[in-house]
């Protein structure tokens, strides 16, 4: 029911709100490794991350959307990465940020109703089932390779 709703609000979307917004958050540890997550909602392994709300800076999104996802709370400000259009709605927008610093004091127990699984991984071994966007924004962090200008 909930993956049904998820993907009827994501139709829905382009034309009741009109451009969206939404942001992903490259963490790294310690051991470079980065932190992903599998929705319960879709197939895959991605960055965390969500939507953009009302009244709700960017950085305050990502910082909301990490807690909520993996239970990462921000010790210094992310760095903003890159911005993203997606082809496939044309008004979705995506910001990419980098964390370094931070702490993951409360994590989440998995599975719960928005995340599936979730856990810290070599970006040069990740799970297969590794989103291709996600392949390319780790690629293009890691690697020093120009940002694309779509998700």
């Amino acid at each position: 029911m909930l993956s049904l709703l998820a993907r009827l609000g994501g139709l829905a979307a382009p034309v009741l709100r009109g451009m969206t917004l939404g942001v992903r958050g490259a963490c790294f540890d310690g051991d470079g490794r980065v932190f992903l997550v599998r929705h319960s909602y879709i197939k895959g392994w991605y960055l965390p991350g969500g939507g953009v709300e009302r009244g709700e800076s960017a950085a305050e999104a990502l910082a909301r959307e990490l807690r909520e996802e993996g239970g990462i709370e921000l010790a210094a400000p992310a760095r903003l990465f890159g911005v993203y259009m997606n082809p496939k709605r044309r008004r979705d927008h995506v910001i990419v940020f980098v964390a370094h610093a931070f702490d993951r004091p409360s994590p989440p127990a998995y599975p719960n109703r928005e995340i599936a699984e979730a856990g810290f991984f070599d970006p040069r071994a990740l799970p297969e089932a590794t989103s291709p966007a996600t392949r390319r924004r780790i690629g293009e962090i890691l690697d020093d390779v120009p940002a694309a200008p779509l998700w």
